[in-house]
């Protein structure tokens, strides 16, 4: 794909809708000027949407318009998440508040560069019925309008099995793309979609084979398997500096070498990866071509610090 072709792709984003149903929390970064020792005294600290907010960042920074589908509880930092949320543009009517559990919310401690220590604050149970259906009730009506479903799995309990087939039988019956970034333990529970994300890890673990140091060959056939296993249309490894490989269903498979950009940060970019593979399929971009415009979003944000997002003029630049 040359840059003119991408160009072209990426154009079509504008306006494309998006739901994105999955784990979304605060994530807090605490920021100390002392060494890393177990008494820090807080200089400052951030506020950021992570898990799937983070996603929806990446979608909204390509143009698209976005909703919401996730769960909050009934507390000061599920405040703070819509609040962020609205700043972003995205339209937060099928986010849900849970009784049973806290909003999700991660803090880092930072000193310098380094990470000290990261507190977890959450409930992982299975979402309870009656809020799961008013999830799939509200999300559900949302698809009639929207151009794609993205799942976005982090296994903090929101997507239970039954919650993900509704939502891929209405995404099929509204002719949405669905996508799906989920984990080893939750990777069956796509089956259907037109393409789920995985990095090699997690390719790993939900194949229960050593992939790390694997030859190519292996590799490739394991990722068949693997896709076959999932029931998905195309599965979507990613490699680090070894760039991406598609697995099709027609049994054959792409590698899409990483750009050559110098990497300071990986962290974020799966995010990016998927939503902009996602907008190019809602576009008219075969997976092929999706998944090349993924791989260049990817690149993208690595060459930053931090969690960030790319813009269309960043990822045609690698083109």
């Amino acid at each position: 794909m040359n840059r003119q072709e991408a160009q072209a792709i990426l154009d079509r984003f504008s306006g494309k809708r998006v739901l994105v149903v999955g784990d979304v929390w605060g994530r807090v970064n605490r920021v100390s000027p002392e060494a890393p020792v177990l008494v820090v005294d807080a200089e400052s600290h951030t506020f950021v949407p992570g898990g799937a907010a983070n996603v929806v960042h990446n979608l909204r920074a390509l143009g698209a318009e976005t909703v919401v589908a996730g769960v909050i509880g009934r507390d000061a930092v599920g405040e703070r998440l819509i609040e962020e949320l609205h700043l972003l543009g995205a339209d937060t009517s099928a986010v849900v508040h849970a009784e049973d559990r806290p909003t999700t919310q991660k803090t880092r401690i930072v000193a310098g560069s380094q990470q000290i220590v990261r507190v977890d604050r959450e409930k992982r149970d299975a979402l309870p019925a009656e809020a799961a259906r008013e999830l799939v009730g509200r999300a559900s009506e949302l698809l009639t309008v929207c151009d794609a479903l993205l799942f976005s799995d982090y296994d903090k309990g929101v997507l239970r099995e039954d919650t993900v087939r509704s939502l891929l039988a209405a995404a099929r019956q509204s002719g949405a793309v669905v996508t799906a970034n989920p984990k080893p333990v939750s990777a069956v529970l796509y089956a259907g979609a037109d393409v789920a994300q995985l990095n090699r890890t997690e390719a790993e673990q939900a194949s229960g084979a050593h992939l790390t140091r694997a030859p190519e060959d292996t590799f490739h056939a394991v990722g068949a398997r693997l896709r076959e296993t999932m029931g998905v249309r195309n599965l979507l490894v990613t490699r680090s500096s070894q760039g991406l490989t598609v697995f099709k269903d027609d049994g054959a498979f792409v590698d899409l070498p990483a750009h050559l950009v110098e990497v300071y940060d990986g962290t974020g970019a799966g995010d990016s990866t998927i939503a902009a593979l996602t907008l190019a399929l809602a576009s008219g971009a075969d997976v092929e071509a999706a998944a090349a415009i993924g791989n260049a979003a990817g690149g993208a944000v690595v060459r930053h610090v931090g969690v960030v997002t790319a813009a269309p003029n960043e990822i045609a630049a690698l083109f």
